[in-house]
Order: C-alpha cells, then structure tokens, then sequence
C-alpha cells in the first residue's frame, strides 16, 4: 500500500489515521442523520468504529485532517479504483466543521497530492441526495459522468449514485 504522507493547508494538516482519531470521530460517524449518505447505519461505539476505519482488509488509505490545536475536523480517503492509476475519493466533515469549507480545503490538496503521485483519474460516487457533496464535487472540477439509478443497497434502502470523474489533464478551479 501506498504511504499516507502528511500534507498541509492553510487550516489544516492531513495526517495519517490515528486509533485516538475514533474518539474524535465517533460524535459524527455514531449520529444517524450524519450516516445517512453512508453505506452502513451509525456506529454504536469506539470500539466497532475503529475496527471499520482500521480493518486490514480495506485497500483505501486515510488521511485525518486537524487544525493547529489539534481538533480533528474530517476524514478523507482514497482507494484503489477499478483500473491502475485510476482512484476513488471520500470524505466525511465531522458535524462541529460541517459548512466552514474544510472538505473543499483539504479535498482541493487531496486531489493535488493524487494527481502528483501519478494518478489519471479520480473518481466519487455520490449519493444522489447528498446536494453538498455533489456541489462539492462540481466545485473541484468534476464532471458527473452518470446517474446510476437504484444502484446500491444502504441502510437507507435502494438509492440512486451519481458518479463523478475529473482527469488530470482537466482544469482545476483555483
């Protein structure tokens, strides 16, 4: 696997995962309504968190992104996609941050590092009713290639994805 190397933004640092991170996270990740856009329910506790974020089987890597007095502010990740040099990106803002631009920050240096680590393409689905994150996407220059219709079964029934891609060689705002 690929290191997570620390990288900066004018608010924040994006480090490596960390297990106290679990603790940081767990008033976002364990509230059902910031779980919604997620895959699978709310977790119950720390223990069943951290087990998820650090399971060896998951190809993806982490990265924690905190301020200067150390507050953890989200979780942006990036995994493997379905070719070589071709990979998916997510993120979570813990509810404290949500509406101050800390995922527009640190997904805009996310996608710099991918792209000078020699990716060619990045790629997001998103749940079509998750209206920040698809914003979100179109503010960082990604085009939404399709609408996939009742194509994933969540903890909140059949829902629709949008599927987002931006090439290296697309333009990127400032």
């Amino acid at each position: 696997m690929t290191a997570v190397p620390e990288l900066h933004t004018p608010r924040f640092t994006l480090r490596p995962l960390r297990r106290t991170d679990a603790a940081a996270l767990l008033p976002t990740l364990g509230d059902p309504a910031q779980c919604r856009f997620l895959t699978r329910p709310a977790f119950a506790d720390e223990a069943e968190l951290w087990g998820w974020l650090a399971d060896p089987a998951w190809d993806g890597r982490s990265w924690i992104a905190q301020d200067a007095q150390g507050t953890v502010a989200g979780r942006f990740v990036a995994v493997p996609g379905h070719e070589e040099r071709v990979v998916e990106i997510g993120y979570i803002t813990c509810a404290a941050w949500q509406g101050q631009g800390v995922a527009r920050e640190c997904m805009a240096a996310l996608v710099a590092q991918l792209f000078a680590e020699g990716a060619r393409k990045l790629t997001a689905e998103i749940d079509a009713e998750n209206h920040a994150s698809l914003r979100l996407a179109e503010a960082l220059g990604f085009t939404r290639e399709a609408l996939l219709r009742a194509h994933e079964t969540t903890h909140e029934g059949l829902r629709d994805v949008c599927l987002y891609g931006l090439l290296a060689s697309d333009p990127r705002p400032a």
